[in-house]
């Protein structure tokens, strides 16, 4: 199986990393969402070509890790399957930018990760794995991340791409849509000073 990986940071490497390990798999292009960063180097290390986000090659599967980025139709039908994200939160609760400070700001006890098929929405697409874990008393955005979400992360895009490269259907399974929440980036809800949402309310004002 052909892919490519698109993001930036740690999650991007150890993807990278983890799927330079894989055994029937083959990276064909890294997309560094931010230039000369560790994921970027990481590439450049081991020897897999490094192209702008524009400029990625066809493949069978596109990985985004830690991507920012809104991914047009063009870029997701470059790829035979299409893209699969990972998202740290259980989808689709939680979507948006800052999923793991609205997890801890609602108080919510159980957090976890999703990978899903990017669509035109915004984590909106069929979900191919997902897994659930405890938030810790006491714990922030940045203990749950390096405790459990983002080694999640690099175990969901891995087991998935396991999966489809020994020839297996992808799961698509749809999100349901009533359990839907969305609150927006922390930089743009009026939070600065973290204040705590009501319970049961949502940053965007829905119930």
């Amino acid at each position: 199986m052909k892919l490519a990986i698109i993001g930036q940071s740690w999650l991007a490497q150890e993807v990278l990393e983890a799927m330079l390990a894989t055994e029937g798999v083959e990276v064909v292009a890294a997309a560094p969402e931010v230039g000369g960063d560790r994921f970027e180097a990481a590439a450049l290390a081991a020897g897999v070509p490094v192209v702008p986000p524009e400029a990625l090659p066809p493949a069978d599967v596109l990985l985004a890790a830690h991507c920012n980025l809104y991914l047009g139709k063009d870029i997701r039908e470059r790829f035979r399957l299409g893209v699969l994200a990972y998202h740290p939160s259980l989808l689709p609760r939680h979507r948006g930018r800052d999923s793991i400070y609205w997890t801890i700001a609602f108080g919510d006890p159980i957090a976890g990760g999703s990978v899903f098929w990017m669509d035109g929405g915004v984590d909106t697409g069929p979900v191919e794995e997902q897994q659930w874990c405890f938030v810790a008393p006491g714990d922030t955005p940045l203990t749950l991340w390096k405790r459990e979400l983002g080694p999640l992360g690099v175990r969901l895009l891995l087991s998935a791409i396991m999966r489809l490269s020994q020839g297996k259907e992808p799961r698509r399974q749809q999100q349901q849509e009533n359990f839907a929440t969305y609150e927006p980036p922390v930089s743009h809800a009026g939070v600065g000073g973290k204040k705590r949402p009501k319970k049961g309310q949502n940053a965007a004002g829905g119930a």
